[in-house]
């Protein structure tokens, strides 16, 4: 359970988010940022345990997802990333390490980009730079194929919308508008991730929405950054292995 929970006013939102606290202080506060069409506790639900004993941990949800409601603005990646950093300046955090996968990824790439004097360190679980990082039928969705998430995940996505939206209807329409986003061009060059000043941690499953081959340029590209490829992982199935994950983001978070 988290020690607390709210809603921050930004950007025209009314935003949720949970805060998770361990340790004595010393650390950075560390930021969650779920995937799309998720929440917090479907996404980060199996490593927040063990990730809250030593550190404080902000959990948002972003626009229209879970218990934050959506509003007429677009569903784009530099408006999420505003919203994040709206939020660090409502809760006094001047700096703080990121951790977000998928969607959540690509909002935390964003703040690193555009934003470099307020992250420690990035962890970017999922994360594509590019859409031709994709794999072709993530792209050009086939639901037939493995890599892309089962009618159990969507159910469970589903239900778990409904369980908390402020208006539990509205999925349909949330939904398309997620595949708007994730289906728009990305707002970054080769250059930007050269110039991230970030240490990063890039982590993917081996039959991931992104490709292997896109995740390695990006480690080519980004200074100082690691590359941990998971045996036998999915996407929707990344964040629950948690042998493999706790101990690399124990390692890199510090």
């Amino acid at each position: 359970m988290p020690s607390s929970t709210g809603y921050a006013k930004v950007n025209g939102l009314e935003m949720y988010y949970e805060e998770h606290s361990g340790g004595d202080g010393s650390k950075r506060p560390l930021v969650l940022l779920h995937g799309g069409v998720l929440t917090v506790d479907l996404t980060f639900g199996a490593v927040l345990p063990a990730l809250s004993e030593s550190r404080r941990l902000v959990a948002p949800e972003l626009q229209g997802h879970g218990h934050t409601a959506d509003t007429d603005r677009a569903m784009t990646v530099p408006n999420l990333a505003s919203d994040v950093v709206a939020l660090l300046d409502e809760l006094g955090i001047p700096q703080a390490d990121l951790f977000g996968f998928s969607l959540g990824g690509l909002t935390a790439l964003e703040v690193a980009v555009r934003h470099p004097e307020r992250v420690g360190r990035l962890v970017l679980a999922s994360t594509h730079y590019d859409q031709d990082g994709y794999h072709d039928e993530v792209r050009t969705p086939d639901y037939s194929s493995p890599l892309l998430p089962s009618q159990d995940d969507f159910r469970e996505m589903t239900d778990a919308y409904k369980a908390v939206a402020p208006d539990p209807e509205h999925f349909q329409d949330f939904l398309a508008k997620c595949s708007t986003a994730a289906q728009a061009p990305l707002p970054w060059t080769a250059d930007d991730l050269r110039a991230l000043s970030s240490p990063t941690l890039l982590v993917i499953g081996d039959t991931d929405f992104v490709r292997v081959e896109h995740a390695a340029e990006m480690q080519g590209l980004i200074p100082r950054a690691q590359l941990a490829v998971l045996p036998g992982t999915t996407h929707m199935s990344l964040m629950r292995r948690t042998a493999l994950l706790l101990p690399m983001l124990d390692e890199f978070l510090g």
